[in-house]
């Protein structure tokens, strides 16, 4: 490892854990959708929450009625853990922002 000479000595105890920090910080969850969108991995997430949508037939694209009230959604990124606490996928939600809604009209 090449590193600044006014950097100090660096031991493989201390270039073990900037590799450990390192793969720390590529498992962490983005902090909005415009860091996961940076995110290869993250797109296809999301292209895969589209696709079982799809799939499942839960929704269709309706032209906006002019007469009602838009409900918006918004995708919620999580990494999905195994039980020793290492990232197995990348999951990414397509939700409802339910509280806009009112009773018997949307």
């Amino acid at each position: 490892m090449i590193t600044p000479l006014d950097s100090g000595i660096q031991t493989r105890s201390k270039a073990r854990n900037m590799l450990t920090f390192s793969a720390f910080l590529f498992q962490n969850e983005p902090k909005n959708i415009k860091e996961a969108l940076k995110d290869v991995d993250w797109i296809a997430a999301m292209q895969e929450e589209l696709h079982q949508f799809e799939r499942n037939k839960v929704w269709h694209l309706v032209p906006r009625p002019s007469d009602r009230i838009l409900i918006g959604t918004k995708w919620v990124v999580r990494n999905k853990l195994d039980e020793l606490g290492n990232t197995t996928r990348n999951k990414a939600r397509l939700v409802v922002q339910g509280y806009n809604q009112e009773e018997g009209i949307d």
